[in-house]
């Protein structure tokens, strides 16, 4: 009997762990974690994550997880590539570069934003203009990077607004002996130097594309912009060093007091304003000179989009508008010194003292901007741009001819990909 009793205790403490066993089984397993995707590095990195801190104490039914990319541009493109084309479900916000968001959107690899109804009133008109694919938002702007003159304070009392100025004033600095260079700019043949003759070439009315997607880099236009280009060099107030230079090397020579002028992104202002620069104190920044149109930044900086893939997009969403509201952006500026998407953020004494230059003077250097062409194959059109334009500027080629060929290889791209304005 004894035996009897021990056996069925024995089957029913079984029965309840099999009960037990299977509702455990049927309990929905807790959804998985948000996945972001930015640059997390130095001050970003900092900043990055006490803002995710901050949103999983606001949202402790989201967890968000950071997933570290190289922040190389160029190695973080060709990551997101392989993820998305895979049609991986995570990251589920990426942070992109605004030359991305056409070919992603257009691939389908990330979610058109207008079912969140995002509020897009503050915002610079240039980075909504490069988030947006067919009259579709698909990435909200976060930060935004502007190529911008800096020119010295105790050389000259004013900068200049024309770049007949600009040349005028480096002839006779040059001629003085005060400094070796007068403008340096990025030359080598890669994409910053895209970026400069953008900022020539709207400063003399011209674009790389028009508003419905066909090709005016040929245009009279943009001829006179890239012999401008030339004529700086031939004339030698340009260094024909440039031809081989990036960013660094023109913040270098312009450190040194070596150059009068020098057109570079914002980062370099904290550098150049460094206690140990020669130049600390003695250079300001505006906008890049006009010619026969006002003067024109192009524009960089980062976008968040969410994956088109992600299993939690109302989720993602909510992190996206958490990121780009107009305090998190303050707390980014100050720092990491970047530059926020909002025009509200440079009102007076919002933003005090955040950056080595004043605010205001970095809100009309942005209200300048413009987006590089916004098309799924910029990347194929900026390959063919930068060679015909360093041919042009190496004297292989005339301006003409160069921008005529650099057309062709355009259209024909535009055409193969099935793109409006593959043919005029």
């Amino acid at each position: 009997m004894r035996t009897r009793a021990v056996v069925r205790r024995r089957v029913r403490v079984w029965a309840c762990l099999l009960v037990a066993a299977v509702l455990s089984s049927c309990a929905p397993a807790p959804p998985p974690p948000l996945t972001f995707s930015a640059s997390v590095l130095g001050a970003e990195g900092e900043v990055v994550r006490r803002q995710i801190a901050r949103f999983a104490a606001a949202y402790p039914a989201v967890a968000v997880d950071i997933r570290v990319t190289p922040d190389a541009a160029d190695l973080r493109h060709q990551l997101y590539v392989q993820w998305l084309n895979a049609w991986a479900p995570t990251p589920d916000v990426l942070q992109l570069d605004p030359i991305w968001t056409a070919e992603f959107a257009a691939a389908g690899w990330i979610l058109p934003l207008g079912a969140f109804a995002p509020d897009t009133s503050d915002f610079f008109p240039a980075a909504l203009a490069a988030s947006r694919w067919r009259g579709r938002l698909f990435a909200l702007p976060w930060i935004v990077d502007v190529g911008m003159l800096y020119w010295r304070t105790d050389l000259m009392p004013a900068p200049p607004a024309t770049f007949a100025d600009l040349t005028a004033i480096a002839r006779g600095r040059l001629d003085d002996g005060v400094v070796s260079q007068g403008f340096v700019w990025q030359g080598a043949r890669y994409e910053g130097l895209v970026c400069v003759f953008l900022e020539f070439l709207a400063a003399h009315g011209g674009a790389i594309l028009d508003p419905q997607g066909r090709v005016t880099v040929d245009a009279p236009a943009a001829v006179r912009a890239l012999a401008a280009m030339r004529q700086g060099l031939v004339d030698g107030v340009v260094p024909r060093s440039v031809l081989t230079a990036q960013e660094e090397q023109t913040r270098f020579a312009f450190q040194r007091g070596d150059a009068l002028f020098l057109r570079n992104w914002p980062y370099a202002a904290a550098l150049l304003n460094a206690p140990s620069s020669p130049v600390a104190g003695r250079f300001a920044v505006a906008p890049m000179p006009g010619a026969t149109a006002a003067g024109a930044a192009a524009l960089g900086g980062a976008q968040l989009a969410i994956n088109a893939r992600s299993r939690r997009p109302a989720e993602a969403w909510t992190l996206v508008e958490v990121l780009t509201a107009p305090a998190q952006l303050a707390e980014r500026a100050r720092v990491a010194g970047q530059f926020p998407a909002r025009p509200s953020l440079y009102a007076p004494g919002a933003l005090d003292g955040a950056w080595p230059v004043p605010a205001d003077d970095v809100r009309r250097i942005i209200e300048r901007a413009h987006p590089r062409p916004v098309t799924p194959i910029y990347t194929e059109l900026s390959d063919v741009l930068q060679v015909r334009l360093h041919r042009a500027l190496t004297d292989q080629e005339t301006p003409a001819q160069a921008l005529a060929g650099a057309a062709a290889g355009m259209r024909t791209a535009l055409a193969r990909a099935g793109l409006d304005g593959g043919a005029r």
